[in-house]
């Protein structure tokens, strides 16, 4: 029997590894693009022809011109957040409407899931996740609750299942003593974001999906944020609300363990993350300050500034082993261009012992333990091949190789997809 191929594409750390500009560059290989979790609070920035564009909800593979783009069950969809990136990217020329599928699954973010995800975070004191406010929190209770709304529903008597759904919403808000809000005008945009769904194809994309792998087509599985803010898996409670890791593939599209190939490993040379929750490799100092101004490590949605560090191999090797990645790409290489002395955490000493394994809490008695090398002072941003590399920074890709037993395949020197050195 012929079958296709599905390889998955995700992030190993706390999020922003660079997953967007990845997908546009693997996705001449792939027939179709498909992402499987996460919902408008994780933006992919990409960059070519002097243009910058971020997605929210809309995958990555948009910009191949012949590329089928199927937003997945898994995924949380706010339509009025998607219109407006939806006609952006009409407005730039980016035909959509025959090549964005939309699953009936999905779930719908409500105007009042973002309220309640406001009333949640101030109930919470001084023990804030740092959500992004966008209401996927709740949009996932909802789900988990068996209470959601769905894609599926805004063909079927929709405006009466809304309805029902906003006053148990604003129920909830009055029992928690929120209720200084006005959504009308919120509430306008959300209604046309509707509207607008529905030029789209809405699909049973399990059923599409399984279709296109039986045709024997080629599906590359689209992640947002990143391994270590997985609802299960990654520094809970400071986590996202759904599965980052490979296993979300299948729950989000609907895909079979055995379907799955490739797993596309992405991290970053350095390592950050946004909001709040430990992160045992962070640096207070100037060297942090100056990874975050050259890496221009901001939020594409949010426009916070980003905790940096050093690179976490512990939190790798974990990442690696519950995503079963193949191989790795490793992003913002040049962004450490200029360091003379370059650091990675090889192991945690915790207790007053040295452990070499991702542990249950890393929020307090974790120091890492790091090992140096020395700098690469050359702008890596012009290069063209593996060989003009200096011998510093091969000698830093070995060692990663070595300590995370798995091969860097794909080296990024610049935000652009023509700086992308494959080996």
């Amino acid at each position: 029997m012929k079958t296709g191929k599905v390889d998955v594409l995700l992030g190993l750390q706390w999020g922003d590894e660079g997953k967007g500009k990845v997908v546009d560059v693997l996705t001449p290989n792939y027939d179709v693009i498909a992402r499987f979790q996460g919902g408008p609070n994780a933006g992919h920035t990409l960059e070519f022809e002097g243009q910058k564009y971020v997605l929210r909800s809309i995958p990555s593979g948009i910009f191949q011109g012949d590329k089928i783009n199927i937003i997945g069950n898994g995924v949380v969809l706010a339509p009025d957040l998607f219109m407006k990136e939806a006609k952006d990217l009409e407005k730039s020329g980016h035909e959509l409407r025959s090549r964005l599928h939309i699953s009936r699954k999905a779930h719908l973010i409500m105007p009042t899931h973002r309220l309640l995800d406001a009333a949640y975070e101030a109930a919470k004191g001084k023990s804030k996740v740092g959500t992004t406010g966008k209401g996927i929190g709740p949009t996932y209770t909802d789900k988990i609750s068996r209470t959601g709304l769905r894609v599926g529903d805004i063909f079927d008597n929709f405006k009466a299942k809304y309805a029902a759904h906003k006053a148990r919403h604003e129920a909830i808000l009055k029992s928690l003593d929120y209720t200084d809000y006005d959504i009308t005008e919120v509430e306008k945009i959300w209604m046309e974001g509707i509207d607008y769904m529905k030029q789209f194809q809405i699909v049973d994309s399990e059923h599409e999906v399984n279709n296109i792998i039986r045709s024997g087509k080629s599906i590359l599985c689209e992640g947002a944020q990143g391994t270590m803010l997985d609802v299960d898996f990654g520094s809970y409670p400071f986590v996202t609300s759904s599965n980052t890791i490979c296993a979300g593939a299948c729950t989000g599209l609907g895909i079979g363990p055995n379907k799955i190939g490739e797993v596309f490993g992405i991290m970053k040379a350095y390592c950050t993350r946004v909001g709040a929750g430990p992160f045992p490799t962070e640096l207070f100092d100037e060297t942090g300050k100056r990874i975050r101004d050259l890496g221009h490590e901001y939020g594409a949605v949010t426009g916070r500034e980003r905790r940096c560090g050093w690179i976490d191999l512990v939190a790798l090797k974990y990442a690696i082993m519950v995503n079963g990645v193949t191989q790795l790409i490793m992003m913002k290489s040049d962004v450490l261009d200029g360091f003379d002395t370059v650091k990675a955490c090889v192991a945690y000493r915790q207790n007053g012992q040295q452990i070499d394994y991702f542990p249950y809490n890393i929020e307090e008695g974790i120091e890492p333990v790091y090992r140096e090398f020395p700098g690469w002072n050359a702008d890596m941003t012009k290069m063209t091949s593996e060989d003009e590399f200096p011998i510093e920074f091969k000698n830093y890709i070995a060692f990663l190789e070595e300590k995370l037993e798995t091969p860097i395949k794909i080296i990024s020197i610049g935000p652009d997809r023509d700086q992308t050195i494959i080996r």
